[in-house]
């Protein structure tokens, strides 16, 4: 062995201890939970393949298939040797400004192509979004109940998620109030999400101007997520928050993607729009991270945002009658109390009145525990509150058949109904 004199970089016995000692996954990623709408999915999923008959209520995915028109287009996509190839990282052109286009025609938002970034799913948008924005320590007002990726992707961006707290009796809507409580010298961003999910509100224009002019008094940035924004009801319409306060735009991000408009879930394709040099940031950031998106999925989202919204308008009619059938049926399962949503596919009725009662032996104390045992004893599965920040509650989609549906909470009328103080 050479002498320490020597230069030697042989590790002595006690440094080589301290490295395998030391833990195996960064501390940044093993502090981030699993998407807990992924894990119910993938359960029910599993249970499933063993025979179990079990219905999912989890994931937040249309049942239909992508209409034919957009499948068509990817198909001749696929022939085109230019789709074989490395295409630019923030989206094909033409992509770019269809979806400019887009986002004109439907929210009356203007933008430029050199504003939008073609992201992989919107969740990658959300990401990118907050480590554009984000610095260690920034706080980020976030409204609950909140999307369950959210707080790990401002964790993610080394960010802190400040949760303010809505519930039923003010139809899950923040207020200005409740922001301004929260605000500190370090908040830098809010989140928005509206149409919402978990809850299915929908903010009004008016309390959207309320909360877009008090972030432009305080200079906050805010992130807002409408990809929701044709899932509404009941004459309820959803308005772009730039387009509510246009003075906020120069510090506003918006996400959106082809998704849950276009049953178009596992082509992931989402983008971002926001100033042109955090636009041109986060291409430089996807440039490192992605490179560009799948350039047959980006074919068929562009047949997708240029086409009309005839399929669209067909689906919201099946999920408008969805959702009056799941209400009904959650107000009358005992303990259940089943506000009725405005927008998205979701039912979030508080469960707190079945919570502690006698069932089959057992006494759920929290809503994640209500929702393991409607899945063990109903064969029924539903996310619980906790995923989004709000325990006591349990979250429905109705994005799937109405036979599966009315049998699903059927299920859980007659196993609820056992319940005992």
């Amino acid at each position: 062995m050479t002498s320490p004199e020597s230069g030697s970089h042989e590790p002595t016995a006690h440094a080589a201890a301290t490295a395998k000692d030391r833990a195996r996954i960064s501390a940044r990623i093993a502090a981030i939970a699993e998407s807990a709408t992924l894990a119910v999915d993938a359960k029910s999923k599993a249970l499933k393949a063993a025979g179990r008959p079990v219905i999912g209520f989890g994931a937040g995915e249309p049942d239909f298939p992508t209409p034919d028109y957009i499948v068509e287009a990817a198909v001749e996509a696929a022939r085109d040797p230019r789709n074989h190839r490395y295409t630019p990282a923030g989206g094909l052109p033409e992509l770019r400004a269809a979806i400019a286009e887009k986002t004109k025609r439907d929210s009356g938002f203007e933008v430029t192509p050199g504003q939008v970034l073609v992201t992989n799913g919107g969740k990658q948008a959300v990401y990118e979004a907050f480590a554009l924005l984000l610095d260690p320590g920034d706080e980020v007002l976030l409204p609950a109940p909140y999307w369950t990726t959210y707080p790990e992707s401002i964790a993610l961006a080394g960010g802190t998620a400040v949760p303010i707290m809505t519930d039923e009796s003010a139809d899950y809507l923040v207020s200005v109030e409740q922001l301004e409580a929260a605000r500190t010298p370090r908040t830098k961003v809010l989140l928005m999400c509206s149409p919402s999910n978990p809850t299915g509100a929908v903010y009004p224009a008016e309390r959207l101007r309320e909360i877009g002019r008090w972030a432009d008094e305080h200079g906050l940035w805010i992130i807002t997520d409408e990809i929701y924004e044709h899932l509404t009801y009941d004459g309820v319409t959803s308005t772009s928050l730039p387009v509510e306060v246009p003075e906020i735009a120069d510090r506003c991000i918006v996400v959106n993607g082809v998704a849950k408009t276009y049953a178009m879930t596992g082509w992931r394709v989402g983008w971002l729009i926001g100033p042109a040099d955090v636009t041109k940031a986060g291409i430089n950031l996807q440039s490192h991270a992605t490179g560009n998106v799948s350039n047959v999925a980006q074919r068929a989202a562009l047949a997708a945002v240029s086409g009309d919204l005839s399929a669209v308008a067909r689906m919201r009619e099946a999920f408008d009658r969805r959702r009056r059938t799941i209400v009904d049926l959650l107000s009358d399962v005992p303990g259940f109390t089943c506000p009725t949503p405005k927008g998205a596919f979701y039912a979030y009725p508080s469960v707190k009145g079945v919570l502690g009662k006698s069932i089959r032996g057992r006494r759920p104390a929290s809503s994640a525990e209500l929702a393991e045992l409607l899945l063990e004893e109903a064969e029924v599965a539903a996310v619980p509150g906790e995923a989004f920040g709000t325990p006591g509650y349990l979250r429905f989609s109705y994005a799937l058949g109405d036979d599966d549906l009315a049998e699903g909470i059927t299920r859980i009328q007659k196993l609820l109904s056992e319940a005992q103080s």
